[in-house]
């Protein structure tokens, strides 16, 4: 097998290795379940409301 056919090979490998990889950690992050929004504490509250009027 020339250069150029086994750089190709092992590129093949590695971007389906990342793929199966990529599928696992979503599966993963998926199988936790919904995510829950912070709380919105007072302050922030104030600040968003303040930030919210000045870009208007």
């Amino acid at each position: 097998m020339d250069r150029k056919k086994l750089v190709a090979v092992i590129t093949g490998i590695i971007s389906v290795l990342l793929g199966v990889v990529y599928l696992i950690l979503v599966q993963l992050l998926d199988s936790r379940g919904a995510m829950v929004p912070a709380p919105i504490t007072p302050d922030l509250s104030s600040l968003t409301q303040t930030m919210i009027g000045f870009l208007a």
